[in-house]
């Protein structure tokens, strides 16, 4: 009993840290308010709106986009200077208050994961 007490304790806070799916617009939009989606690697900063469009920057060029939210999923249309990146709906989790992960296809493609400023 004591190896199995022992064991939760150790366990729970890397639970609590896990990603968890947004299904919710507002609980999706409650969370970007206010904040600047980043991965650093690239130098690329997002913001957005919750009236449905995307700005920003990646590697010094302008990223812009319109987005909707859909059956759970958010579904965005973005163009980096000049370059279209189709349109796609993504799976939303977030892990805590800091970070955003997408991931493509609904859930079946690539995940890229973001710091909130």
């Amino acid at each position: 009993m004591r190896s199995l007490v022992a064991f939760l304790l150790l366990t729970a806070p890397a639970l609590a840290e896990t990603y968890q799916p947004i299904k919710d617009r507002s609980a999706f939009v409650d969370i970007i308010t206010r904040h600047e989606l980043r991965i650093g690697l690239y130098n690329l900063s997002l913001t957005i709106s919750p009236k449905g469009k995307i700005t920003g920057s990646a590697l010094g060029w302008e990223i812009t986009g319109d987005w909707t939210w859909q059956d759970g999923y958010f579904c965005r249309d973005m163009d980096w200077s000049g370059t279209p990146i189709p349109y796609n709906c993504q799976l939303v989790e977030a892990k805590g208050r800091d970070k955003l992960r997408f991931t493509t296809d609904k859930g079946a493609g690539e995940s890229a994961a973001f710091d909130l400023r």
